[in-house]
């Protein structure tokens, strides 16, 4: 076997095994981060104005703030504007309401990734929010953790 710096580079070079795209319609926002981009993310989740506003403080912010150089790691420049802040699988007017209700090939990418959702109706006390790029598609157990007074939702669910 050779060298750590090698065995490093085969691992470096070796293709990602979890690597695969689930094709779903989706609603994406461009790329790009920008008030434009944040208001129309804040419009797609129906998030009321004092939220809207604290985005929009919060990112003017932001643009004044310098990334630290505290560490040692070595990397490249992030580009923020190469890279979209949304999306969604389509059609998604209202979550579903329970697992069945999840498109299935959603559902097959969480058993590629080793997250069998559906065996989770099999088993006891644990309760999984499944996301799915920026959204809650399902949680399991909803029903039971409501019958105990639990409510479980999402960020967006709750400040509405």
């Amino acid at each position: 076997m050779g060298n750590a710096a090698d065995q490093v580079k085969g691992w470096v070079d070796r293709e990602y095994r979890w690597g695969f795209v689930t094709t779903v319609e989706a609603d994406t926002v461009p790329k790009g981060l920008n008030e434009d981009t944040i208001r129309a993310i804040s419009a797609r989740k129906g998030e009321p104005e004092f939220l809207l506003e604290r985005r929009l403080k919060a990112y003017r912010h932001w643009l004044t703030m310098i990334e630290p150089r505290w560490s040692t790691v070595c990397y490249s420049p992030i580009d923020f504007q190469d890279i979209s802040y949304y999306s969604a699988p389509k059609p998604l007017k209202d979550r579903p309401g329970n697992l069945d209700e999840v498109d299935p090939e959603v559902l097959r990418t969480y058993e590629r990734l080793g997250i069998p959702l559906l065996e989770q109706k099999r088993l006891a006390g644990v309760a999984v929010d499944a996301v799915f790029d920026s959204v809650s598609v399902a949680t399991t157990y909803q029903k039971e953790l409501e019958k105990m007074g639990i409510l479980f939702c999402s960020f967006s669910e709750a400040v509405q």
